[in-house]
């Protein structure tokens, strides 16, 4: 079959672009990159489903830069031929990315811009004022550069990318998606990219497609059973952080895991949490800096973290339908409005985002739509790499649970969550150091949290903007998991007792046995070793046992001299 396949040498690319493609590792298009390019290339609109993590970015970004290096050949003007809308900050950088990424041998010919920062229309103008090839964006924020006379596509523009189309619609980009079309030349050619075909994507459809072309590829919007394992379990609120506990510090989840909460102050209680048992996690939000968001994404790619707690937050675009997972939650709905106005409206991280290796999917708090939970789900498995979603669900989750089970079970019922087979009367002994660390985790203790990592986030923007810039490897010291500690830290909290841990885990899990082989093999000597003299005993330190004896062997030498 792999024969048959349409190979990226066969489509008439570039060979800048085919020897990009090259330095990537891409041996074959996937499925969707395959149907995909040659189409585009012919000229032909497109409305493309496929499922998260096939490849959609490339399928669009391979023949817009094509077509720019073609039209190149005959006009040699300057000028603005793409335009590219994400509904999100963190993809629109991501886009940006793999676009310079297949420019990397014609960056002279096809220049990108990613105006979608939060940064001062004033400052993005000079950028534009160059006119940039392919421009990238959030529908609010292309619309305020055209009307601010920054940018002009009404006689330039030849191709208009939608990705994620599924989304705009619902993150509130509607009326700037239908002002922005009055900027539009009359002709251009368009291209639709989505993991689902919802109504908000066919109306979408209407607005700016003719007579497309349309690709649904993959039965079902996730990978097969064989690919990713989709798991449920039962548990109520203390029993959500007595497990996350057991399942982390046990290490019984391997790998790098993203962590989902229904709340920002849900993020912050969790971290606090897991910092009582000396578990470092990153969190991720719509409160924190655009650049920090995007540096957190960059760092857990590169492999400098293996937890993030990142809140995928419905609530953002419709405030009444805030999840509520306890009876308590109607305290902690107040709170979550009244810091709404800090809250980017652009943040997205269950979406489209490109999470690299993610093993685990853990959602802690259940999501609210079945499009959520493909989402949050989808940045695991990506490509042919396997992966694992774990879904904890609380009795008033049952019905969301169901709703997923049927939408998933509709399209390939091998696709199914399955029961979490997992003891909890095993795991029971671990409960008083769970209640212990919860006690600790006050209100006051979440809002100083909340605070003081805002504050932080706001000091390493403003550096990642203009010191970093300079100083690109000292990027890498900053580490963004460090303690908060605003909570009473108990240390006996971070060890985890031999007989505390249930038989049936003793064979797999004994974490004082592997820090005592770690500490052996730190004392093997594999290279220059340096000790402190604190730790040495008195007698052999050389500065306290020296003894001068030059004097002896002078009195020894001068009476053999003698003799």
């Amino acid at each position: 079959m792999a024969e048959d396949r349409l190979q990226f040498h066969e489509m008439g690319l570039d060979d800048r672009l085919l020897k990009a493609v090259a330095d990537l590792g891409w041996s074959q298009p996937t499925l969707i990159q395959e149907k995909a390019i040659p189409l585009a290339l012919e000229g032909k609109d497109l409305l493309a489903r496929a499922r998260t993590g096939s490849g959609k970015t490339a399928a669009y970004a391979v023949p817009v830069i094509q077509r720019i290096l073609t039209s190149k050949q005959s006009v040699r003007e300057q000028d603005v031929r793409a335009l590219v809308l994400v509904p999100t900050k963190e993809l629109g950088q991501q886009v940006q990315t793999m676009i310079k990424q297949l420019t990397a041998f014609c960056s002279r010919d096809v220049r990108v811009a990613d105006i979608s920062g939060k940064a001062d229309l004033s400052a993005q103008r000079p950028i534009l004022m160059e006119k940039p090839d392919v421009v990238v964006g959030t529908p609010s924020r292309v619309l305020a550069h055209l009307n601010a006379q920054n940018l002009s596509l009404h006689s330039s523009l030849e191709m208009l990318v939608v990705d994620e189309a599924d989304l705009l619609f619902s993150f509130g980009f509607e009326a700037d998606l239908k002002n922005l079309l009055c900027h539009l030349p009359k002709i251009y050619q368009s291209f639709l990219m989505s993991a689902t075909l919802t109504e908000d994507v066919q109306a979408l459809k209407e607005l700016l497609l003719h007579n497309p072309v349309i690709l649904k590829l993959q039965g079902s919007q996730l990978p097969d059973s064989s690919q990713l394992q989709q798991y449920s379990i039962r548990c109520e609120e203390e029993d959500k952080f007595l497990l996350i506990y057991t399942l982390l510090r046990l290490r019984l989840v391997q790998g790098k895991t993203l962590v989902f909460v229904g709340a920002v102050e849900r993020s912050y209680r969790l971290k606090l949490f897991l910092e009582q048992f000396g578990i470092p996690a990153c969190v991720l939000n719509s409160e924190l800096p655009v650049q920090s968001r995007c540096h957190i994404i960059t760092q857990f790619n590169q492999g400098f973290y293996d937890y993030i707690i990142a809140t995928d937050e419905q609530s953002l675009v419709d405030p009444t339908s805030a999840r509520q997972t306890t009876a308590g939650k109607g305290k902690r709905k107040k709170s979550s409005e009244k810091g709404a106005g800090n809250k980017d409206k652009e943040y997205g991280v269950s979406r489209g985002v490109d999470f690299q290796n993610v093993s685990n999917v853990v959602n802690f708090d259940f999501p609210m739509t079945v499009e959520s939970y493909i989402h949050r789900v989808g940045r695991t498995a990506r490509a042919d790499n396997p992966g694992t979603a774990l879904s904890f669900i609380a009795h008033t989750e049952l019905d969301l649970l169901s709703e997923v089970e049927e939408a998933l079970i509709g399209e390939n019922s091998e696709s199914a969550l399955k029961p979490y087979q997992f003891k909890m009367e095993e795991i029971e002994g671990f409960r008083y150091r769970c209640r212990d660390a919860m006690r600790s985790v006050t209100k006051q203790a979440v809002r100083e949290a909340r605070l003081k990592e805002i504050k932080q986030e706001l000091l390493n923007s403003e550096k990642l903007k203009t010191y970093f810039d300079d100083n690109p490897r000292d990027l890498q010291l900053l580490r963004h998991d460090k303690d908060l500690h605003p909570a009473v830290v108990k240390p006996h909290l971070k060890n985890v007792p031999e007989y505390l841990i249930p038989e049936t885990l003793k064979g797999t899990v004994n974490p004082l046995l592997g820090r005592r082989k770690k500490r052996s093999e730190k004392l093997k000597p594999g290279g220059v070793m340096k000790s402190s003299f604190k730790k040495n005993i008195r007698g052999k330190n050389p500065l306290r046992s020296f003894r001068y004896s030059g004097g002896r062997n002078r009195d020894k030498k001068g009476k053999k001299a003698e003799s």
